[in-house]
């Protein structure tokens, strides 16, 4: 399993991965020497710590408030999902600390029942990647689900002008046994500066009223090189997984730098990913 590791999905994660001796047995010490030395906190200001699972029963929106105003992350032992979790805020503090900020902010909004602006966060925090990219033609064909014109009549310029960074703990989970179905969110961001800053600024100018359908979808492992098969033009005619445009996305999310993008899985949802209904999207 950690022979998968070695895939560019995971290269965002890659200066945590290299130091854990054995990846998948991580402890809950290890990962907080890490978060110690990186100075992490949340943006309640707090040091962030990777804590056992709370006995507690959790009441609706306590996993977000917890790591609000604490900074206690519960991490469940041997679970995929959870290391995951913990690597993606090694690997992204600002955007996890940014995406726990704002459900902090709208849980007590909502009178037990998650609306829809949550739901866009849960999707990225779950599946959601940030694109260094200042080709708009590029942008353009992605944004108008243009597979094969994308990922193989320019697979040159992708290669030379688009950068992936994963950081859906739920994706990254699924990517160590990969298909062509997996799809993240994405926000672009501009080349050149730190993607991670700027996916949390990126964050910080939603508007309270965005929703998950005003998103659109990037099949990752279309991206060149990235799954057996792609060196082939035909690999994106199928679509099943490089779905052809169905729909006009609303104009009022195209402003700006980022957007977001996710198609579904039978099998998995991240809105319905492991956890989340109990613990808002860890």
């Amino acid at each position: 399993m950690e022979a998968a590791l070695a895939h560019p999905v995971f290269d965002p994660l890659r200066p945590s991965l290299e130091r854990l001796e054995v990846p998948f047995g991580a402890s809950l010490e290890q990962l907080n020497a890490l978060a110690h030395a990186a100075g992490l906190r949340v943006e309640g200001g707090s040091v962030l710590r990777f804590v056992p699972p709370s006995p507690a029963e959790n009441r609706y929106g306590d996993y977000e408030m917890r790591v609000f105003d604490s900074g206690r992350v519960e991490t469940r032992p041997d679970s995929k999902h959870d290391l995951f979790n913990a690597l993606a805020w090694l690997a992204f503090p600002r955007t996890k600390a940014r995406l726990n900020a704002l459900h902090a902010a709208e849980i007590p909004r909502e009178n037990g029942r998650r609306g829809r602006f949550r739901d866009l966060l849960t999707l990225i925090d779950e599946g959601g990647a940030i694109v260094e990219c200042g080709d708009t033609g590029l942008v353009d064909m992605l944004r108008g689900f243009r597979w094969r014109e994308l990922f193989w009549e320019n697979r040159g310029r992708v290669l030379r002008s688009m950068r992936v960074h994963v950081l859906g703990h739920a994706v990254l989970e699924q990517a160590l046994r990969p298909w062509p179905g997996i799809t993240c969110k994405v926000i672009f961001v501009a080349p050149g500066k730190d993607p991670d800053a700027e996916a949390a600024a990126w964050l910080g100018r939603l508007p309270r009223e965005a929703t998950p359908g005003e998103l659109a979808p990037l099949p990752v492992f279309g991206f060149p090189g990235w799954f057996s098969g792609s060196d082939r033009p035909e690999f994106y005619e199928d679509s099943r997984f490089f779905r052809p445009f169905r729909r006009a996305l609303p104009g009022k999310m195209t402003a700006g730098v980022g957007q977001a993008a996710a198609a579904n899985r039978s099998e998995w949802r991240a809105e319905e990913s492991p956890g989340s209904a109990e613990r808002d999207a860890g």
